[in-house]
């Protein structure tokens, strides 16, 4: 009472060969594609080659082939009976005992489809008709978010709010096809010769989830920078498309329950540039400036910057060069200071001939009476 699987993964030529007439993924999807109707291949047209059938009606008998990266969603009146996630042949055979109603593939992809085959499973016996559509199971490209102004967040790094305007793509992936049909995919895209594509600016579903991802970029930033184990810099985002992926789909999933409601994730995004206000730029060059100033680079730093003010000192001629020299050789003395602790000199001792000399000019000048400089004298030479 279902599908009964005929060969496991990648189809040859030779079951191509002994089936002139399946059904299977219709020719020319862009890769942006998400979910369409089966169609049927058939001996009219050649082994593997379309036919102008659009119809997705499968009866009892009819032969499946399911692509690599597709999976098979089987309907019957607007219920879904069937699934198939692993690669290759099938048979819909609606009074065979040992067919079975779901395939669901491994990893990931087995747990969640399990779950939601045993919620929203068909409770009746399948009748003789079905419906066969395919839905894409790899990362559908080229869906693309962008900031019409600045959005702010608060950064970890520079520990304050800071504001960008943004622009990039990402990668979409339908880890649950079941959820994403039922609760998601509008009713008009289950017919035939219709194409659900993500990028189809026609899509209001589509349209939907791009105003949700741009509602989610502040979050997203947020969570990025404030994130340890990302060192909390926000220059690391533009070459780490998978860590911020992952923040976003979490903020998109906090906001909107993409994955738990819609069987939705963002894989991996790539961010075009990041345009900062202008506070943010001014401040990141304060971050940058003292950055390079700490530690041993800024020791190196700030010699060479007295280096270079003594030179420019010394070329100046007069007593301008000459006071730039001495300013520029007490900074040296300072810097030396900082650069290696000298112990102060010690204090010369009393020179009494000095001293003597030094009374005698004041006494030459007028400064003292000779009977002070007498008293000087026998002080100095302890008389």
């Amino acid at each position: 009472m279902g599908l009964v699987q005929a060969v496991t993964g990648a189809v040859g030529g030779m079951l191509a060969d002994q089936w002139k007439d399946f059904y299977t993924i219709p020719d020319g999807l862009p890769p942006t594609a998400a979910l369409f109707a089966a169609v049927p291949h058939g001996t009219n047209a050649g082994r593997g080659s379309n036919t102008h059938g659009s119809s997705n009606i499968i009866t009892n008998g009819s032969k499946i082939i399911v692509p690599e990266g597709y999976g098979l969603l089987l309907f019957q009146d607007g219920k879904i009976t069937g699934f198939a996630a692993e690669a290759g042949a099938y048979e819909w055979k609606s009074d065979d005992l040992n067919s079975k109603s779901i395939f669901a593939g491994d990893g990931l992809v087995d747990s969640l489809i399990m779950q939601s085959w045993e919620r929203f499973k068909f409770g009746g016996q399948p009748g003789a008709q079905q419906a066969a559509f395919f839905v894409s199971l790899k990362e559908l490209p080229d869906n693309r978010f962008g900031t019409q102004s600045e959005i702010y967040w608060d950064d970890g790094f520079l520990n304050t709010q800071v504001g960008a305007m943004t622009r990039g793509s990402y990668t979409m992936k339908i880890v649950d096809p079941i959820l994403f049909v039922k609760n998601f995919v509008p009713a008009t895209y289950l017919q035939p010769g219709q194409v659900f594509d993500f990028t189809d600016i026609d899509n209001a579903a589509a349209s939907q989830l791009f105003n949700e991802v741009v509602g989610s970029l502040a979050p997203a930033f947020s969570l990025y920078t404030n994130d340890p184990s990302k060192g909390n810099r926000i220059t690391r985002i533009q070459q780490d498309s998978i860590g911020f992926a992952k923040s976003l789909s979490d903020a998109v999933e906090n906001a909107y329950q993409w994955k738990s409601d819609r069987g939705l994730v963002i894989a991996k995004t790539a961010i075009v540039s990041i345009e900062y206000d202008a506070n943010t730029r001014e401040l990141l060059k304060t971050v940058q400036r003292a950055d390079a100033l700490s530690g041993a680079r800024g020791n190196s730093n700030l010699q060479a910057s007295v280096a270079a003010g003594m030179q420019a000192a010394g070329e100046n001629g007069g007593a301008a060069g000459m006071m730039g020299i001495g300013m520029a050789s007490g900074m040296m003395g300072g810097m030396a200071g900082l650069q290696q602790p000298v112990a102060p000199p010690a204090p010369a001792a009393d020179d009494p001939i000095a001293k003597l000399k030094k009374a005698k000019e004041m006494l030459d000048l007028g400064l003292i009476s000779q009977t002070d400089y007498d008293a000087l004298k026998n002080k100095a030479l302890g008389l």
